[in-house]
């Protein structure tokens, strides 16, 4: 099946002393890749490799010294990306101590947003399930997430908010409970940044949920194979009267609790199917399919934003759905780059550019 198109590519990937990879060189199609192999081959690792070129983090929230292969000193990646017909070089090297190092055109990456702006991806995996079964926490982060993609120098927004709430509540902490003049000074400092850094933020999230709705029902669609009526909504308890006033409500109890307690970082992105909270009244079937589309619905809002696809990288979700929505989400996916990984083979139907075995630790 091909799904080509413009936009960032890998060319190539290389890796060295990465998880269990003594060494791979893997040069993917512009279509679809399929990266077949048993589980615990390391299927999951080379996405997750291509991932880090982009984020400078782990899709599955592992630490850097996780990454080095065991017994080795670092871990070095290599990805050659072309994107808008540029040729980029990223380079990124991990050891067990000390900060990871990444390198675009040989340049040290001091800001994410670089890192973003030159090569971007959309990851789905089946711990993506936690998106509709999860917490709050795990939806607020997706949506910060696809704020950054769509906009990367959004992403010191983003960081604004949580550096502001990092120093608010060690100042909260710290006054165990009493409040004088000059702490309450310098409360009122930091209740100034957070209102204007999460008043932003979350005008960027309401613009994000409000393109990512209908999109999600439309995906929904597809891999369900009926219109069941998802839908998503943003929920905050000081949208009403502004976040200046609402903190200014909660500060008693914030000093008498030590924490922030209401803020952007206390919001919750709620996921409905059939008017019906997802997260407890839907299926696990049906919270899958959510949950792709969520995904699948963030990356098309991105590749409009940007003008191009990101690379689209699939870890082992055919293990997870059923053949007719497997076939589905095959059918359901745009064009672009495509690198998906199975250890259950490939749906009827599946026509991949290229093929590649995973055995022992080997790329064949």
């Amino acid at each position: 099946m091909s799904t080509s198109g413009t936009g960032a590519r890998v060319q190539r990937i290389q890796l060295a002393d990465f998880r269990c990879y003594a060494e791979a060189d893997l040069v993917p199609s512009s279509g679809l890749t399929a990266v077949l192999g048993s589980n615990g081959e390391g299927k999951t690792n080379l996405l997750e490799a291509i991932a880090y070129l982009s984020r400078q983090q782990s899709f599955r929230g592992a630490t850097p010294d996780a990454m080095v292969r065991s017994g080795a000193e670092r871990a070095v990646l290599r990805g050659e990306v072309t994107n808008d017909g540029r040729s980029l070089l990223i380079e990124a090297e991990l050891a067990p101590k000390g900060r990871p190092r990444v390198l675009l055109n040989r340049q040290k990456v001091s800001r994410r947003a670089d890192l973003l702006d030159a090569f971007q991806v959309s990851a789905f995996s089946p711990d993506d399930l936690e998106l509709v079964k999860g917490g709050p926490s795990i939806r607020r982060s997706f949506l910060d997430e696809l704020v950054v993609a769509c906009h990367p120098r959004n992403d010191a927004v983003v960081s604004e908010v949580e550096r502001v709430l990092r120093q608010r509540n060690a100042l909260l902490k710290q006054l165990g409970g009493r409040l004088n003049a000059e702490t309450e000074l310098t409360l009122d400092v930091w209740d100034e940044r957070l209102t204007a850094a999460g008043e932003r933020l979350v005008g960027l999230r309401l613009e994000v949920v409000a393109r990512l709705g209908p999109k999600m029902a439309e995906a929904y669609d597809k891999l369900a194979g009926r219109s069941s009526r998802p839908g998503l909504s943003y929920e905050s308890d000081w949208a009403d009267s502004g976040l200046g006033p609402a903190l200014a409500g909660a500060r008693r109890d914030d000093v008498r609790r030590g924490v922030s307690t209401t803020g952007p970082h206390r919001d919750e992105l709620a996921v409905t199917l059939g008017a019906l909270p997802a997260r407890h009244q839907a299926s696990q079937g049906e919270q899958r399919s959510l949950a792709f589309a969520l995904r699948l619905a963030a990356h098309l809002i991105v590749t409009e934003q940007l003008g191009s696809p990101p690379t689209l990288l699939l870890d082992d979700v055919f293990s997870e759905l059923d053949p007719s929505r497997s076939s589905a989400l095959l059918r359901a996916l745009p064009a672009g780059q495509t690198v998906l990984t199975s250890a259950v083979g490939l749906p009827v139907g599946a026509e991949p550019d290229l093929v590649v075995t995973i055995r022992e630790g080997r790329l064949r």
